[in-house]
């Protein structure tokens, strides 16, 4: 229960913290990303203030014997790079660009009613199902053909 109170609490904190930067004004996203236009570098500021409270908490927690509210930590231990994550990272950073929203401000940004957040999520939600129907698909091809050469879990 603590687990997810700590969760709820953040998540508004989060919250507010993307309506008071302007990360839900998909104009001012447009204007960080106009390098050659007319530059809004205000959100590079939130970046580093975000990135700074990371980075000191991130190695705060690495002299801690446990997480707080959780069993253990869950730090990612992969570091390489595949062809799957640059696609993804470059898919969404041409969504960001088009559309003006990250997944976060999308999802705050729908509180308002927004059009545009309600069109940007809806294709996000779309995508990630069309993701996840892809690799069920790849999955289960590869399992066919294992069972098919006779080195699957079947033969």
């Amino acid at each position: 229960m603590r687990a997810l109170a700590t969760s709820f609490i953040s998540g508004i904190v989060f919250s507010f913290g993307l309506g008071i930067s302007g990360m839900t004004r998909p104009i001012k996203v447009i204007g960080f990303l106009d390098f050659l236009g007319s530059w809004d570098p205000s959100l590079a500021f939130v970046m580093i203030g975000a990135i700074s409270i990371f980075f000191v908490a991130f190695r705060q927690s690495r002299k801690m014997v446990s997480p707080l509210v959780a069993a253990r930590f869950a730090i990612p231990t992969r570091n390489d790079l595949d062809s799957q994550l640059l696609l993804g990272s470059a898919l969404f950073g041409v969504g960001w660009g088009l559309g003006g929203f990250c997944p976060g401000p999308a999802i705050v940004s729908l509180a308002a009613a927004a059009p545009p957040a309600a069109i940007f999520t809806a294709a996000m939600i779309s995508g990630m199902w069309l993701h996840s129907w892809s690799l069920r698909a790849r999955l289960s091809e590869v399992r066919d053909t294992a069972t098919v050469l006779g080195t699957g879990a079947d033969a």
